[in-house]
């Protein structure tokens, strides 16, 4: 029996509440939960499209899911796909790496970036607000607070 187990043996543990705990987001605009399938590729340099996984969005960036490694400061030609009635939607960006960490094993892929969204086109960009809008709405009514209409 090592410290940990003998430790645990003998004193129960009981939750605390954490106090002074504060979290401030420094988005500009909020993100919202979805995943959704995505194509990605370098813009500098002649590689094939490669699949990822878009685990939440905003106005201003996306969180991926990655199976490969990507440099801090890269640009990729990203098209993330969704679907609303067939044939399936796609959103067409460019977006520049700001943040990467290791995603943990269980989850898509190996790494987890942070893309800022560097273009897109006016079309693309009111497809995603309208997209992002849908959430906020799924979110609400799963949560039970209601927003007054526009």
């Amino acid at each position: 029996m090592n410290y940990f187990s003998k430790r645990r043996a003998t004193k129960r543990s009981v939750l605390k509440p954490q106090m002074g705990v504060f979290v401030v987001e420094r988005r500009r605009h909020p993100r919202y939960r979805i995943e959704f399938p995505l194509t990605y590729s370098m813009v500098k340099g002649k590689t094939a499209s490669r699949w990822g996984l878009a685990m939440d969005a905003g106005e201003g960036g996306i969180l991926v899911y990655l199976k490969e490694r990507v440099k801090i400061g890269a640009i990729l030609k990203i098209e993330m796909f969704y679907a609303e009635k067939l044939p399936l939607k796609k959103i067409t960006a460019t977006a520049k790496v700001v943040w990467s960490d290791s995603a943990a094993k269980d989850t898509f892929g190996e790494y987890r970036y942070g893309l800022q969204l560097e273009s897109i086109e006016k079309g693309d960009f009111n497809k995603l607000r309208l997209l992002l809008r849908r959430c906020r709405n799924m979110a609400e009514i799963g949560s039970g607070t209601s927003v007054p209409p526009h």
